[in-house]
This record gives structure tokens, C-alpha cells and sequence, in this order.
């Protein structure tokens, strides 16, 4: 085979059972560009879209974040513009000191949330495996009422294959 090869994984395969797309490094002959639908040697793309499989941090925490990230912002702009008009000497500078104040409260409130938020999502879904972990008294019900659907289920399909319409005894 001539010319060197790059193998990469297809884009939308996962597991074991990846395919393989292998690009040739091989310009084309004689310095053709090849045109409209023939395939073009030689090209690669810098980069491959692959749809995210899910987000890498849940919803609720991502949620708490971007309020975080907007409430420290808007913090930042208004000690900002604060010292900016205690520069000046502006008679707005008193207020706006009060309202930094107040920002950086609500600032580390926020940021304090992001963590609590993050924390029991973690144990309610089962992330942190501890024995206090309430997510495994969760699952451990969750199993539980399946048995028991399955079950019933199973029961009556018994029932209805027997003929009887839940019947105990035949009179």
C-alpha cells in the first residue's frame, strides 16, 4: 500500500464494535482537483461533530451555575462602576458601595448553592456511594415496586390463560 495511513474512529459509533475509516494521505494525480461528486483524495476535515451523549454535568447544577456565573457578573460591574464613582467623587459611590455589598452576599449565596445543589444530586441519584447515600433506599424501593408489578402482572396473565375471571373456585 503506498502513502501512510491515519486511522480514526467513525463519528456516532460507540462500544467495542466501532468501525474504522481510514483517510489516504495521497494527493491527486498529475495535480487534478477532482470536481463535483468524485471523491477527493488527500482531504480531511479539522474536525468531526459528534453529538454529545449527555450532558457532563446534570441539569439542576447547571442550572445553579449559570445563575452563579450571572449574579458574581453583575457583582463585578457594580463594585466596578462603585469604584469608578468613588474616583470621581460622585455622590453615587455611597449607594453603590451598599449594593457591592449586598452583591458579594448574594455572590457567595450563589456559589455556596452550586455546591449544595451539585452535593445532593449526587447523593439522590446514587453518584456517591456511601452507606448514608439515600439513593440506594431509593433504588432498593424502585426494585421493589417492579417486583411487585411484575408480579400482579404475572398473576393475572395466569388467571387469563386458565380461562377463570378470577375466580377462586368453580361452583
Amino acid at each position: 500500500m503506498t502513502g501512510t495511513a491515519e486511522w480514526r474512529e467513525a463519528p456516532g459509533k460507540s462500544g467495542a464494535g466501532r468501525s474504522r475509516t481510514r483517510w489516504e494521505h495521497t494527493a491527486p494525480q498529475g495535480g487534478e482537483d477532482p470536481g463535483g461528486d468524485e471523491p477527493r483524495y488527500g482531504y480531511r476535515p479539522l474536525w468531526v461533530e459528534e453529538p454529545a451523549r449527555r450532558h457532563p454535568v446534570p441539569d439542576p447544577v447547571r442550572a445553579a451555575a449559570v445563575r452563579a456565573v450571572l449574579v458574581i457578573a453583575v457583582t463585578l460591574i457594580q463594585a466596578m462602576v462603585a469604584f469608578l464613582c468613588a474616583l470621581a467623587g460622585s455622590w453615587l459611590a455611597f449607594p453603590m458601595v451598599m449594593g457591592g455589598v449586598a452583591g458579594t452576599v448574594v455572590a457567595t449565596w450563589a456559589a455556596v448553592d452550586v455546591w449544595v445543589t451539585r452535593q445532593v444530586w449526587n447523593q439522590r441519584h446514587g453518584v456517591v456511594s456511601e452507606p448514608s447515600s439515600t439513593a440506594r433506599a431509593l433504588r432498593r424501593e424502585r426494585r421493589a415496586r417492579r417486583r411487585e408489578q411484575r408480579a400482579a402482572l404475572r398473576e393475572q396473565e395466569r388467571i387469563r390463560r386458565r380461562g377463570g375471571a378470577g375466580q377462586l373456585s368453580h361452583s
